[in-house]
This record gives structure tokens, C-alpha cells and sequence, in this order.
């Protein structure tokens, strides 16, 4: 620690954090909020024993943070805490109940949101998918039907037409391989399918998706800048044994770079989600886990920079869409914090043009299949009362979102922050 050098970010860097809908806006009704109460679900919980360890209302996303209805004073927050960026996901479901039929009530909602954002000069990124579906297109096959791409194609061109030049930054797709893997190969989301062939189906369908979508929202606004939320992972070759190279080069083809090379040409930015090392050595997962969050995920900071690095093939801007850790008692959340900044640094002195870094997550909230008990939030939410506290990790990390960085005299004030 007394080796601390100040780190300066490049000027107009945006600084932020992230939420999707169905994890904090409550009482949605879609194929999540149904799969939560299912039958199969609940006897799989019960199976592991996880209903009685923390609770079947854990698992069920119900009124999650009610920031449908707070999100005027959550943002009002945000903006207290020096953010300059937000991200947030619009919800299918409520803006097509039913196909082919298009809610204007919520579309007048979405509108209100970024009116909000924009009085408080918080540039909004949208996502425009963050995993959940309608329930009649879930009973269609979803990600499996055939004709998907054309109804998604039709909710991208009514919600964007509906926010017009107000949304500078759109997401297409959130993390397309991680909701392809667990739900049509892992089985572990829904509709909890194991089937490989389902699983490259659904992701063909992803990459036609965001094609088309980048294609509609151009047309709609040629200025707006479109891309996806992308999860990379530091593949490790340990000891650069050659087996380990070996698999690090497969394993970063499928993984880090086939989606990403499908749509090359659709794409004006990337979003990066990162949150996972995966040392490879004469097989995969063979990290140390020094340290590691909530979730069991071990917290390696240099990762970051390494993705960084590897992302910077693609000649194109990146936001760092979704950084963080789960951490109930904030006793290592700073420390990531700067550890993550430190390499994000070093990459961009090296080149990368990361121009934006986005914490997951604003506040605490529904981690899908995982429920309520993970912590994520800089703003701690109490599940009885709903009110918001303000975590020691995000005074830390606003007074860096205000400096554009880390000076000496932030370091020392928060200095008994980093200590873990």
C-alpha cells in the first residue's frame, strides 16, 4: 500500500453502475417470475437444501427493490455518489404482454426514466434484453423458435422509435453465452434444458438477434452507438505448458471470441462484463482462491487487465458494462475496487480504449437462480423495510467517479477500506 502511484483516467470517462429489470424493478410477470414458483424449481431447491437453509421467499424475485417505483430517488442516489453513467435494462414483458401487442403505459415509464437521467446529466447505457422473456413467447420455445430474431426485431424497433435520440448508448443482448450455457446446457435457468444442440441453436439465434437489432437501431438514429454485454474470462495457461496453451487457445476462441467475431461488423462499441480467472493446468478451474466473494468466486483484480488486453484485437471502443463482487459485509469491495482500476489503468496506458467502468451492481438485488441472499449492491437494500444505505465501498468509489480518479489524499482517507 505505500507504494501507491495516482491514476488518472482519460478525460469524459464515464463512471457508473448497473441493474437489469428483473432483478430490481419488482412484480414483473414473465418466464422468470414463473419459473421461480414452479414445481420443478421448488423441488429442486428443496433437493439441495436450500429452501431450508435460506428460505423459499429467497427465491422468489416478488417486489425485488421496487425500483420501478423508486427509480427517480435511486438515480437521485447515484447521482449523489459522483456517477456521470448508468445502466439499466428495459423489460420485455411489460412492454409486449402479449405478441404483437405493445404497452404504452410502460413505454411512457421507460421515457420517464431517461427524462429523469438526463435532467440529472446521467448518461443512460440501455440494455435492451437482459435475459427474461414474455410468457407468450416463452410458450412459443424463446430462444429455440424459429422466428425469433423477427420478434425481437419488432420490440427493438418500438422501443427504440419510442426513445428516439434520448439514448446515446444501446445494449442489445446481455452476456449471450452465459444465458445460453445455463439454460439450454447447464439446465440450471430456465427452461432448464440440457441439449448441446439447443444450446448452438440458441446461440445462432442470439448472433442473427443483435444483428438485426444493430441494423434497425441505425436506421433509427445512424449517431447511436450499439453493442452487446459481452462476459470474458482470463483463461490462464499456467506455467505456459503446452497443453495449457493448448487449451487457453481453444477455450478462447468459443468463449471470449466466437460471439464477438460473428458480429464484427454490427457493432460500434463493447461492453464488457468480467468477473472470472480460470487458471487452466492440465485442466480448467484449477485456481488458488486466495480470496474470494460471498458467491465462492475467487477475486482476481489482474484479470481484468489480461481481457482487457485480449479485447483490444477488435479496434473498438470498450465500457466496462459490469465489474464487481458479491460482499454482504463490504469488507473487500474497495479493495476490488481499486485493484480492478489499478489494471484497467495499465491497460489503457498500454492502448486499450476502455472509456467507461460500470459496478455491478448499484444496489443489492435478485441474483437470479442464486435469489436475494447475494450482496452485489454499493447501496445495501433492506428486504423488510426497502430502504437504502449507503455502503462505505461507495463513498470510496464515488470520490474516485468525482476525481476521474485516485489521488493521494482519497487513498489515505479510505485507506482503512483496503485492508483486507
Amino acid at each position: 500500500m505505500q507504494n501507491f502511484k495516482p491514476i488518472n483516467f482519460p478525460q469524459g470517462f464515464l463512471w457508473g453502475a448497473a441493474t437489469s429489470s428483473h432483478q430490481v424493478e419488482g412484480e414483473n410477470f414473465n418466464d422468470w417470475s414463473e419459473w421461480e414458483k414452479s414445481q420443478k424449481r421448488i423441488e429442486f431447491l428443496k433437493s439441495k437444501g436450500l429452501i431450508k437453509k435460506y428460505g423459499l421467499e429467497n427465491f422468489i424475485s416478488g417486489k425485488a427493490t421496487d425500483h420501478y417505483h423508486r427509480f427517480s430517488d435511486d438515480f437521485q442516489l447515484a447521482k449523489k455518489l459522483g456517477h456521470n453513467a448508468t445502466r439499466f435494462s428495459i423489460e420485455w414483458s411489460r412492454i409486449e404482454p402479449q405478441e404483437g401487442y405493445f404497452n404504452e403505459k410502460e413505454i411512457e415509464h421507460y421515457k420517464e426514466v431517461i427524462t429523469v437521467l438526463k435532467e440529472l446529466k446521467i448518461e443512460p447505457f440501455v440494455t435492451i434484453w437482459h435475459w427474461t422473456i414474455p410468457i407468450w413467447l416463452r410458450d412459443k420455445g424463446g430462444w429455440q423458435h424459429k422466428e425469433i430474431s423477427d420478434y425481437f426485431a419488432r420490440y427493438v424497433e418500438k422501443i427504440v422509435t419510442a426513445l428516439g435520440n434520448d439514448v446515446n448508448f444501446w445494449i442489445t443482448i446481455n452476456e449471450p453465452e452465459i444465458y445460453a450455457g445455463n439454460s439450454y446446457l447447464e439446465g440450471i435457468f430456465p427452461p432448464q434444458k440440457r441439449n448441446l444442440f439447443a444450446y448452438l441453436n440458441v446461440l445462432h439465434n442470439l448472433i442473427k438477434s443483435h444483428c438485426k437489432a444493430y441494423k434497425i437501431i441505425k436506421k433509427i438514429n445512424p449517431d447511436a452507438k450499439v453493442g452487446i454485454a459481452k462476459n470474458n474470462i482470463y483463461f490462464e495457461a499456467y506455467k505456459n505448458r503446452f497443453i495449457n496453451r493448448l487449451l487457453k487457445k481453444l477455450i478462447d476462441w468459443w468463449w471470449n471470441f466466437y460471439f464477438l467475431n460473428q458480429i464484427k461488423n454490427y457493432q460500434d462499441f463493447i461492453g464488457l462484463n468480467h468477473y472470472f480467472h480460470n487458471r487452466i493446468n492440465y485442466g480448467f478451474n484449477k485456481n488458488e482462491n486466495k480470496k474470494i466473494s460471498d458467491m465462492g468466486w475467487e477475486l482476481y483484480p489482474e484479470a481484468i487487465y489480461y481481457v482487457l488486453k485480449d479485447l483490444k484485437r477488435f479496434n473498438k471502443p470498450i465500457y466496462i458494462t459490469e465489474n464487481g463482487l458479491a460482499d454482504g459485509e463490504d469488507k473487500k469491495r474497495s479493495w476490488f475496487i481499486l485493484e480492478s482500476l489499478k489494471n484497467i489503468d495499465k491497460a489503457i496506458n498500454e492502448g486499450v480504449n476502455v472509456r467507461g467502468y460500470f459496478h455491478w451492481s448499484l444496489m443489492d438485488n435478485f441474483e437470479w437462480d442464486k435469489g436475494f441472499w447475494p450482496r452485489f449492491g454499493l447501496v445495501e437494500i433492506n428486504y423488510q423495510t426497502l430502504e437504502r444505505k449507503i455502503r462505505p465501498s461507495a463513498q470510496f468509489y464515488r470520490d474516485i467517479c468525482l476525481a476521474n480518479g485516485i489521488n493521494e489524499k482519497i487513498f489515505n482517507q479510505h485507506q482503512h477500506l483496503l485492508q483486507i
